[in-house]
């Protein structure tokens, strides 16, 4: 193996899921950039997300057990994602440590209490969208500690009021200049304006109440969402400070393109060839729909053109969230054949005698011969 995951996390190979994400969490306190100055940290960190993406996966784990990586992608089979990319407003992984390390809070405002919304993006197929489909989704989140359900508080821990701005969550000072004294009143750095500590903390998430975590959910998109559309799920955003409430998820759809269908809000469009004879006489065609196993009948009217458009009506998607659906509207291209036979060009060149066209026919020199004599 040329990249040993149970070393980077620090872990035996026997070791169980609960204990490789508690060595993740310590890893990451120790290895993240907001806190470790040194030059190779960020790699470093990068390397740890990389071998708690694989081993947190039981899937994965047992790929990488017995082959030494993981199939599916280049550098055994882990993809570097920068997890700033999936939290709304610019809040990425460097906020979720820096907030989750502390930090001074003299510079910034009072702590959020509450967890921010997230926003994560969902492709679909447009077959899917037809008839509704549950998605599972793979995220990071500051999700509630486990150890102390959230609460922050160690065994035996209660919430006590600040000793640094005794319980006011502000702190003033005063500087004294030329001018006089001024005084600038701030945020408090111990208890980030909440005007509480706690005694005890808790030794996980140290009196966070919320851990970072790797959150597995199922997604149910009903049938009709469009591009671009949103689904937000209630408390799967962050997890508040001491069990605030959570923020939202925000799911973003996107819909790939079909092979053979076009859409226009809840219509679809669809293109079918037909020969010269069903467009002069007339046909009935029995072409796929979009839900499972579906067969939609097309009627062509007799005397049909070439890019005529027949509209079936409610055989396009479903609408969202209603039992309705949009209409199917089927673009006719009439095909002229490249070759005929023999007989197929005599029964053509009648028709055209018929119509009193003008064609260029070549005839044989029996065809002429029996003209004469007729």
């Amino acid at each position: 193996m040329s990249t040993d995951y149970y070393e980077i996390l620090g872990v035996s190979r026997d070791t169980t899921d609960s204990e490789i994400k508690k060595a993740f969490y310590k890893r990451a306190r120790e290895l993240h950039p907001d806190v470790n100055k040194a030059v190779d940290a960020e790699e470093r960190f990068k390397e740890l997300n990389e071998a708690y993406d694989v081993l947190s996966d039981s899937n994965k784990r047992a790929q990488y057990d017995r082959f030494g990586r993981v199939s599916g992608n280049g550098g055994g089979g882990y993809s570097y994602v920068d997890i700033g990319d999936l939290f709304g407003g610019g809040f990425g992984m460097g906020d979720i440590f820096s907030t989750f390390f502390g930090g001074s809070a003299a510079n910034r405002a009072a702590v959020r209490k509450e967890g921010r919304d997230m926003g994560v993006g969902l492709r679909l197929t447009l077959d899917e969208v037809a008839t509704g489909v549950k998605k599972e989704r793979v995220y990071d989140r500051l999700a509630p500690c486990e150890t102390c359900g959230g609460t922050g508080l160690g065994e035996g821990g209660s919430f006590v009021q600040c000793e640094h701005c005794h319980g006011s969550g502000r702190v003033v000072t005063v500087q004294h200049t030329f001018l006089g004294d001024m005084q600038t009143q701030a945020v408090c750095e111990v208890c980030g304006g909440s005007g509480k500590t706690i005694d005890i903390p808790c030794p996980d998430c140290e009196g966070q109440g919320r851990m970072p975590d790797r959150q597995h959910i199922s997604i149910d998109v009903p049938h009709g969402i469009r591009d671009g559309q949103q689904l937000r799920l209630k408390g799967y955003g962050e997890a508040g400070i001491h069990g605030a409430a959570a923020g939202d998820l925000i799911v973003t759809v996107r819909v790939d393109q079909h092979a053979r269908l076009k859409r226009e809000g809840d219509n679809l469009h669809t293109r079918v060839d037909i020969s010269i004879t069903q467009a002069a006489l007339g046909a009935t065609l029995y072409i796929d729909g979009i839900l499972p196993a579906e067969k939609v009948e097309v009627r062509i009217s007799s005397g049909c053109q070439n890019d005529q458009m027949v509209r079936v009506r409610n055989k396009g998607l479903p609408v969202f969230k209603k039992e309705s659906r949009g209409d199917l509207f089927v673009h006719v291209t009439v095909i002229v054949p490249r070759s005929l036979t023999k007989r197929q060009q005599e029964l053509l060149e009648e028709l055209a005698g018929e119509f009193g066209d003008d064609v260029a026919s070549k005839k044989t020199v029996s065809q002429r011969i029996k003209e004469v004599l007729s």
